[in-house]
Formats: structure tokens, sequence, C-alpha cells
């Protein structure tokens, strides 16, 4: 079965956020999916993470098996955005599942659902950002990092940034403060890696 990259996306976004889900903290919300448990076998863990069982969309009554599930996904995209789980901008879906980690484990954990920690490169992808920042209140780390050159910051594959939006005076931590932070104004901070922060994911 061939899906777009934008249902790929759209996907993956989901299963990042499916713990949630799992957890009742989206439930009456979301389409109903058939489910059946990621690592195979009976498990009672709410923790574990679930698929959907596309098998089951095979026989729909409602059309081909593509179309069935590009009609979910469109019904999810629209659930998650409600929600306040997702964003989009520059071709990008941003995400967040609420949680905090600190910045190894931001990486991590981005990676993991598929993506990678959310890096803005414009106005409108930091203003897409913000608005996980903003709606929790609370800081969020970049995928932005100190080069070999103290108080000088790189993207994460040691390309350079084409686009910054640093507080004034910032950075100024002179080389110890090596990630990069973001205010609930939008602006940028460098600071060192090993708070908890908002984990926010692009995909």
């Amino acid at each position: 079965m061939m899906l777009s990259p934008q249902l790929h996306k759209i996907l993956a976004v989901a299963f990042f956020l499916l713990p949630l889900c799992v957890q009742g903290k989206l439930a009456g919300f979301l389409p109903s999916f058939p489910f059946k448990p990621f690592f195979g076998g009976r498990s009672n863990s709410a923790e574990e993470q679930q698929i959907p069982d596309l098998t089951a969309l095979a026989g729909n009554e409602h059309g081909d098996p593509i179309h069935q599930l590009e009609y979910r996904i469109s019904r999810l995209e629209g659930v998650l955005r409600l929600n306040k789980m997702i964003t989009e901008s520059g071709g990008k879906i941003f995400a967040t599942n609420g949680k905090k980690a600190d910045f190894d484990g931001t990486v991590e954990k981005c990676k993991e659902a598929g993506g990678s920690i959310a890096t803005p490169k414009s106005p409108g992808e930091n203003d897409a950002i913000l608005y996980f920042v903003k709606y929790f209140n609370t800081y969020a780390y970049l995928g932005i990092k100190q080069s070999l050159i103290p108080g000088r910051f790189q993207l994460l594959n040691g390309a350079q940034l084409s686009y910054t939006n640093w507080y004034s005076n910032e950075p100024s931590g002179k080389g110890e403060e090596e990630c990069v932070e973001m205010y609930t104004d939008g602006t940028w901070n460098d600071k060192k890696c090993n708070k908890n922060h908002l984990i926010v994911c692009q995909f």
C-alpha cells in the first residue's frame, strides 16, 4: 500500500501521540481505529505503544483501504489540531506529547517517533513551535547546538543557521551553555542541556 509523504508524516505524529490516547487524555475525541499491540502479543500495559491494524480496513464498505485510511487520517489530523497537539508550517508538521525531557532525551524521543527535534528555519516555523510553548506555558529545546567555537551555534547536522531569533544580548553563555531554548515570547536563549523542557518534534 503506497501512502503519500504527508500521510506518512501524520501517521508518525499519531504514533508519537498515541500514549496520550491510551492514557485517556484524548478519549472520546479520536476517530475509531482498530488497534493491535506494536510489539506483538497481548499486553495490559497502558504505556505500550500501539499501531492501527490496517488489515482491518481491507474489506471496508466505504471504499478501498487507501481511501479509507486517508479519510481516517484526515479526521485524526483535525482532532490533533483541535486538541492543540500539532501545528504546521513550511511543509513540516510540529507535534508535542506534552511531556518534558532534557535535550538528549528530547532528541531521542523525537527520533524514536520518526521525526527530529523541532528546528525553526523561518519566522513561520518559529511561530508553530511557539504555539506549544505558549499553550503549555513552558520552554522548549530547539535542534540547535553550540559549535566547536564557543558562543557560535549551528544546526545539529553542522550546517550554519539561516534564521535566528535570539533574545536581546543572547547568546551570552560564553561557551558554558551549549543548547538553545525557546522562551514563551518566541525568542531564543542559550542554556545548559540538562534542564527538562517541553518535547516538541518535527516531521
